[in-house]
Formats: C-alpha cells, sequence, structure tokens
C-alpha cells in the first residue's frame, strides 16, 4: 500500500475514535480476548544489539508513516532518505535523524556500502526494477504491497529475491507480522468456530482518491492510481491485504475469482479506475470470500469477517473480537476474556500478550505506544531483527569461504527467524489481488489454476 495522498491516508485514526468500537462490538455481543503467547516481542525489554541500517526510498504519506514507525524500531536506524520530489523530501527531512543522508536520487543509497536495508515505498508499478536493482545491490529489501501491477513483474522481484538468498527480502503485508493475528491463525484453523462457512471484508471511505499538485506533470504522477496503465485499483492497492489475511487464515488459496466494478461517483476526472467494487472469491471446501469496497461512502468503514458453524470473527481497528452462538460448546478460556454485552448478545474479544487484567483502553495509548501496537510495527522489527539475522550468517560463511549459492540458501533456511512473508507469500497474495482486479474490470469469473501460484 503505497500511499502519496493527503486525503487517502489508511490508518487507524481514519475509523472508529475515543472507544466507540468497544461500545459498538459490545453492544452486539462481542466479547474481546486478551490472551498471553510468548511468541510476541516483549516492548518492556529494551534491543541493545546492532542495528540495521536502513534506507527508506519514497516519502508519501504511507512513506512517512514508516519513517515515523521505523524511527522507534529499537533494531533498525534510519540511514538514509529519498524521494525524487523535493516538496515529500523535505518533509520527510524534518522527521529523520539529522546524521540521516537525504537524497533526490535513490541510487545513492544503493551505492552506498553503509546502508544495509532500503524499504521501498513508491507506486506499485514502479517497484521492479527499484527492487532488483537493490537486491542486486547487496541490500536487504521489504518491499511494500501489492509487490507490481502486473504478475509478470511480481514474478520477476521473487524470482530474483528466491535466487539471492544471501539478502532478505519481505513484502509487505504486514498484517502477517501482527502478534494477534498470528494468535488468531491456529484459533481459526484448529476448528474454534466450527465449520468454517464465508468470509466477508470491506473498505468504504469517501474519498475521491485524486491528488492535486502544484504543476501538470506532478498531478499526472501523483495520480497513477486512477488509471489502469498503471493500477490495481481499489482490489489491488486496498484489498489486498485483506485478501492475504483471508487466505492466510483459511491456509488455502482461492479457486476462481468472480468481479464487478464501476466509477460510481467520481465520473468528471478522466479516470478509468473503478471507485466501486465487489468480488467474490471460491475457496475449496465450499467457502466462499465476500469483498467490497467503495470511494463514495464511508459508512461502516473497513473490517474482516470469517464466519463458522459455532462463533465468527470480526477484525476491526486493530482489534479482533469474537461473537459466539447460541449452541457453541465452551472451549473453557472464555472465562478469562474481556465481555461486553451488546442488546442480546455477548462477544469475546481476541489479543495476544494482554490480559483483562493489564490492558490498556487504545483512548489511554499515547501516539508511540498506538505505533508500537501497530501491524506495520511488528512488520519493520520482525524484518530488522532477521536481516541482522541473515546478515551475521552470511558473515560468517564468507570467512569460511563457502559463499555459494547453495550453501547460502541451506544455511539461511536453519535460522529461526521472526514471522514475516518473504518472497512465497508475497508472490501468491499480489497474484491473488492482480487476478481479483482483472476479474472486477471484466465483471466475470476468472478460475485460477494451482500452477497461477507457483514461482517457476
Amino acid at each position: 500500500m503505497n500511499q502519496d495522498t493527503h486525503d487517502f491516508d489508511f490508518n487507524r485514526r481514519d475509523f472508529l475514535k475515543g472507544g466507540s468500537l468497544a461500545t459498538l462490538m459490545t453492544m452486539l455481543g462481542g466479547v474481546r480476548l486478551f490472551a498471553q503467547s510468548s511468541e510476541n516481542h516483549d516492548n518492556s525489554s529494551k534491543y541493545t544489539g546492532p542495528k540495521l541500517q536502513v534506507g527508506i526510498i519514497g516519502l508519501g504519506p504511507w512513506g512517512r508513516q514508516i519513517l515515523e514507525t521505523l524511527n522507534l524500531v529499537d533494531e533498525a536506524k534510519v540511514a538514509a532518505i529519498c524521494d525524487n520530489y523535493k516538496a515529500f523530501l523535505h518533509r520527510g527531512s524534518r522527521m529523520a535523524p539529522k546524521e540521516a543522508i537525504k537524497t533526490l536520487n535513490y541510487k545513492d543509497i544503493l551505492n552506498n556500502k553503509d546502508v544495509q536495508a532500503v524499504v521501498i515505498a513508491i507506486p506499485t508499478y514502479l517497484h521492479k526494477d527499484m527492487a532488483i536493482e537493490a537486491l542486486k545491490a547487496g541490500k536487504h529489501v521489504y518491499c511494500e504491497a501489492p509487490l507490481a501491477n502486473t504478475i509478470e513483474d511480481t514474478h520477476a522481484i521473487c524470482l530474483a529475491a528466491k535466487n539471492t538468498p544471501q539478502v532478505l527480502f519481505q513484502a509487505g503485508y504486514q498484517n502477517r507480522c501482527d502478534p494477534n493475528r498470528l494468535f488468531l491463525v491456529p484459533f481459526i484453523r484448529e476448528g474454534s468456530l466450527g465449520i468454517n462457512a464465508v468470509g466477508r471484508a470491506q473498505w468504504h471511505k469517501k474519498t475521491s482518491w485524486h491528488i492535486t499538485a502544484p504543476t501538470d506533470a506532478r498531478e499526472k504522477a501523483a495520480n497513477w492510481r486512477l488509471h489502469n496503465a498503471t493500477s490495481i485499483g481499489l482490489a489491488g492497492e486496498l484489498g489486498c491485504h485483506q485478501f492475504d489475511d483471508i487466505s492466510w487464515f483459511l491456509n488455502a488459496k482461492p479457486t476462481a475469482i468472480t468481479g464487478w466494478g464501476a466509477i460510481a461517483r467520481w465520473k468528471s476526472d478522466g479516470r478509468d479506475v473503478p471507485d466501486t467494487v465487489q468480488a467474490v472469491f471460491e475457496y475449496p471446501a465450499g467457502v466462499n470470500f465476500v469483498y467490497d469496497a467503495t470511494l463514495a461512502n464511508s459508512f461502516d468503514a473497513s473490517y474482516e469477517m470469517v464466519y463458522g458453524s459455532d462463533a465468527a470473527i470480526m477484525l476491526r481497528d486493530d482489534q479482533i473480537w469474537m461473537f459466539e452462538e447460541i449452541d457453541s460448546p465452551l472451549h473453557g478460556w472464555e472465562v478469562f476474556a474481556s465481555k461486553k454485552k451488546f442488546i442480546d448478545e455477548t462477544g469475546i474479544a481476541i489479543r495476544a500478550n494482554a490480559s483483562k487484567a493489564v490492558q490498556k483502553p487504545q483512548s489511554q495509548m499515547t501516539q508511540t505506544e498506538l505505533i508500537q501496537q501497530s501491524p506495520l510495527y511488528s512488520a519493520l522489527s520482525n524484518f530488522s531483527l532477521n536481516a541482522l539475522n541473515v546478515a551475521t550468517t552470511v558473515e560468517g560463511l564468507k570467512e569460511l569461504g563457502e559463499l555459494d549459492t547453495d550453501s547460502v540458501r541451506s544455511e539461511v533456511n536453519k535460522l529461526k527467524l521472526w514471522p514475516a512473508p518473504g518472497y512465497t507469500e508475497g508472490f501468491q497474495a499480489t497474484v491473488t489481488a492482480i487476478k481479483a482486479n482483472e476479474a472486477i474490470l471484466q465483471r466475470k469469473r476468472i478460475e485460477l489454476k494451482s500452477d497461477t501460484y507457483e514461482l517457476a
């Protein structure tokens, strides 16, 4: 998700504020579970090891959010920032460490041997060349999602990553690093919801997606999302994360996608990307996933649902809630869960690394605490730790004179890394998003064969 617009900033503050989410969920019968998990980062113990020297390329609103977050990651240090638009570079410079390199040319970062890793947060259609160049330059790469706007470019990026095992590649599907979702995955897969029946997700926000700029050239460059030649639309730029969540939870890939789309609201600015879309994803075992997104209306914001025969799960505003059926079997842990009553339903909230005795409402958290609770923070922290781990291993092999590709791949595969999406997960998630957009534009059903997801 690469954002360079002021009226389109996808974060928790856009949705429900001041505790209204908790009030609504409890009214609907939602209970929020706070469960301990030893797999999560412990923010109470400060990291004191070496820091990964990171360059950030792309300083639009999302790039600056990455910069703000990375500044708080103990395992990393922002060593360089780059944007070819002077205004964005200037804004980023005010947030970056004083000693960080500031440049308009990303090659300055790739050629700097002191920079160990790069975060690529530029428009999706420009990812391929930069990602491959960074890998060739020996940089660990965090490439924002979706990885590209075509399957061919996605394949090229991921194949390059596969063939460069001496550096780490992480796809920007940050939800896969979120401790709460990591806690939820086995919860769903092991049948806590009963028989999985259907999934649903949406993204609603009234915003044009159109960006004004001082010059025609800049305005054309800034509005790449509005044109099919450079954009994979709402499905690709927004839905890709939600599609990936559902596939991850179900441990399956869709076998077919049917889509529809239209320009329902923003008809006069020359766009050809639909501002309102719907799609149905067919999964094995008869489970369907329904998605809709619109830039025409903000009601009900954004969330994901998984419905089972015993309970339903809702992911909303970085919180997870469970709603049990009246005939649901008792698992035992519910008595320790945080519960609230809405109308005549009760819901259970699901959250890792906390308990109802120590839970702290988001409304009472500082901005720093909110950032450190975000999936993006976990993703950048895991990337930094994993990259440092890979770098140490490769340095050891170098000293032994065993830097051939097979030896490096073998040793890196033995490492116990923090949870993070690599090139395989990035490839599969991006392919799903591209195919969903294709179905939407063609308004038809597209079958996805198993080899669709193979990285040859």
